[in-house]
């Protein structure tokens, strides 16, 4: 499986950035497709994830702000990033499984730099 991401970029505390990632060479349904984020110095997280019915969830320093979306036709997700803060900036990876993981999903994509500063 190939998670392809795209659309990070520099923004200004406030703005806003759309993150996208398609999946090929998957013969399965990818269950579950999402974002983690790693800041430096500090560990990879969870940011959100969405379920192939549509069931999303995110991450409370990210709630309110941030949406996930998904067109399984096209084997993609979206992640909609407003109100973008300083302590967004990090770079993002997307992550799939073809089941609900437990933890994290079993598939990474190459990461995404999202920088936000003033």
């Amino acid at each position: 499986v190939q998670l392809q991401a795209s659309g990070g970029g520099n923004v200004r505390p406030g703005g806003s950035l759309t993150l996208s990632c398609a999946a090929s060479g998957n013969r399965f349904t990818l269950m579950y497709m999402g974002w983690y984020r790693q800041a430096p110095g500090k560990q990879r997280e969870f940011v959100a994830s969405i379920l192939y019915g549509g069931t999303a969830k995110f991450a409370e320093s990210v709630k309110g702000r941030f949406t996930i979306s998904r067109d399984n036709a096209k084997k993609t997700i979206t992640l909609q990033m407003d109100s973008l803060q300083l302590s967004d900036t990090a770079v993002y990876y997307c992550n799939a499984d073809g089941t609900i993981p437990v933890k994290v999903g079993s598939y990474w994509g190459q990461e995404t730099q999202v920088t936000v500063s003033s």
